[in-house]
């Protein structure tokens, strides 16, 4: 058992908000890892619009432009429930670098068929290699970044992550509509096949390596029947229905984009299809534009009303490339959908880390993306018909106001699920606030301490109650919201049994036997009436890897295991690395 008390500096460092990242990057391992990824998105993006320039170049129909974005989002729609299990499954390092090689083989394969000619069926095909080749990659990175720096640094890493996630939206169209006009399509796809060599290369010199774990439970019932499990989940809550069919709508539309804008560039701003690069550039900097913004306003308990205007500031902009035929004020439309989408995406999936039960955001997000996919597609078909059946003027208005009015008729549930969301959090508090006190929980973001809360369950005991008895099995957290407790124990050596510690609230204990997965290793007993809140053992290990402990507080564990137990303490494990091998 062990106790700290919240310090205010508790896993913190000098030197301003920059200094986690600085720390995160002295790890030579993720910058390898980040760079690979960054080089071969940027790829990945260039390619994205090369492909879709080729594509009406060679057939001038819009019909193919959607074909080769379905090509590439259907296989992934296929394949990503597996994605995750083949990563667990390989040795992640020597996984990333066959699929760097891979992808490498197949864009090459397309820049030489560009290049001579070949036929855009075969083009396509290629294109979906590619993405089936590249379905293991966003997961096995994942898996990999908490191997590759401290428990300190995971939150920068991530954050790290996820920065080039937005800074590759801007820069990879941005390049490819670059090498458009510079070169050829063929270029463009060479230059992709190069990126993926040298993240193959930075990626290879990764000196951690995993090992890899036998997911024969969760793998054997085949992706199919997992993102059907998750599916009716997602359909059994009304919450978790009609946030994810907010962001399903903006995906939706996003994916008729993909169409939409290789019209627009050629036919309205007299761009052609190279300026297709360019609007997407637009959304990229109008999401990270409002990246600081959204930060805040995740933090609201009203968010129904700001993701309504979220999904309309996406949607309805889309009419107005009917009438614009400046090709800046139309980078300025898309600049400003940007930012709508992110605020969508970002909020709504705030509200479902608060809106759904924590036993089951597993299964919620592990379909999320499913939809996300499904939705996309389903923009990518419906486009072209749209253009055909009412002309690029009229699909850009039904594509307009189509998904805002759906947007409109579904807020009044959208409003419902807030205003529950935002009841259930004031209930929980007072148990967020005594989270938020324990050195533990230091670094955990909000979401993370919410659904703690949510898990919590509160115990009382009288004075003289054994709440905990050595040797018996661990399976929960306590934390000592009221009252003083005493800490004895035998240790392994089964002498008598002597006094470790009092503790008096708030504190916790019990953490010791849930971490390192080892019966209880001391006696806990009430000194005085006492009320704590218990937190089951598995809810604790999901918390401890989104958001890891301090060194300091693993330190202290591994001490305080010493004064008992002390042949265990040199296995006392981290807890994001015990909780991801299960």
């Amino acid at each position: 058992m062990s106790e700290l008390a919240a310090a205010p500096g508790d896993g913190a460092r000098g030197g301003g908000w920059l200094a986690g990242y600085r720390s995160a990057l002295s790890a030579r391992d993720l910058r390898l890892l980040l760079g690979g990824l960054a080089i071969s998105s940027t790829g990945t993006w260039a390619y994205n619009v090369a492909l879709a320039a080729f594509v009406f170049d060679r057939t001038h129909s819009f019909g193919w432009v959607a074909a080769a974005g379905l090509v590439r989002f259907l296989t992934a729609l296929a394949l990503s429930p597996y994605g995750g299990v083949i990563a667990e499954r390989t040795e992640r390092i020597r996984l990333l670098v066959c699929s760097d090689l891979g992808c490498a083989v197949w864009q090459a394969a397309i820049a030489l068929l560009v290049a001579t000619g070949g036929p855009v069926v075969l083009v396509l095909v290629l294109a979906g290699l590619t993405a089936a080749t590249n379905v293991v990659y966003n997961p096995a990175v994942a898996a990999t970044i908490p191997s590759l720096v401290g428990e300190d640094d995971l939150v920068a890493a991530n954050a790290l992550n996820d920065t080039i996630d937005n800074l590759v939206v801007v820069a990879g169209p941005a390049i490819g509509a670059l090498l458009l006009l510079l070169g050829s399509s063929s270029v463009a796809f060479a230059v992709n096949a190069a990126s993926y060599l040298i993240s193959a290369v930075l990626v290879s010199r990764i000196g951690a390596r995993s090992r890899p774990i036998d997911v024969t439970d969760g793998g054997s019932s085949g992706p199919l029947r997992q993102l059907i499990v998750g599916v009716r989940t997602i359909l059994s809550l009304r919450a978790a229905r009609t946030l994810v069919g907010f962001c399903a709508l903006v995906s939706f539309a996003y994916g008729a984009d993909t169409v939409l804008f290789v019209a627009v560039s050629a036919h309205r701003l007299g761009t052609g299809a190279r300026g297709y690069g360019y609007l997407l550039a637009g959304l990229g900097i109008g999401g990270l534009a409002m990246v600081a913004a959204v930060d805040r306003i995740s933090r609201s308990r009203r968010l129904a009303l700001v993701i309504l205007v979220g999904a309309l500031g996406y949607c309805l902009p889309t009419a107005l490339l009917a009438v614009i035929h400046s090709p800046a004020l139309a980078f300025a439309v898309q600049v400003l959908r940007g930012g709508a989408t992110l605020i969508v995406d970002a909020l709504a999936m705030t509200s479902l880390q608060r809106a759904v039960p924590s036993e089951q955001l597993g299964r919620v997000f592990g379909t999320f993306f499913a939809f996300i996919l499904g939705s996309m597609s389903l923009g990518m078909v419906l486009a072209p018909v749209l253009i055909a059946a009412l002309g690029l003027n009229g699909a850009l208005a039904a594509l307009a106001f189509g998904p805002g009015a759906l947007a409109l008729a579904a807020f009044p549930a959208l409003a419902s699920v807030d205003r529950e969301s935002a009841a259930r959090a004031q209930a929980e508090a007072p148990r967020v606030a005594l989270l938020e006190q324990l050195g533990m929980f230091a670094a955990a973001p909000r979401p993370v301490l919410e659904r703690l809360a949510g898990a919590a369950r509160e115990v009382s005991f009288p004075a003289g109650a054994t709440i905990l008895r050595e040797g018996e099995g661990a399976d929960a957290l306590y934390v000592l919201a009221q009252g003083e407790v005493e800490v004895t124990a035998r240790g392994e050596a089964g002498a008598g049994e002597r006094r470790l510690r009092a503790m008096a609230a708030p504190s916790y204990f019990g953490e010791i036997g849930v971490l390192a997965r080892i019966p209880r290793t001391a006696t806990v007993t009430a000194l005085s009436d006492c009320r704590c809140e218990r937190i089951e053992g598995e809810a604790l290990l999901a918390a401890l890897a989104a958001a890891p402990p301090s060194v300091s507080l693993m330190e202290n564990a591994r001490g305080r295991l010493s004064l008992t137990h002390p042949s265990l303490a040199p296995r006392f494990p981290d807890a994001g690395a015990d909780h991801e091998s299960g």
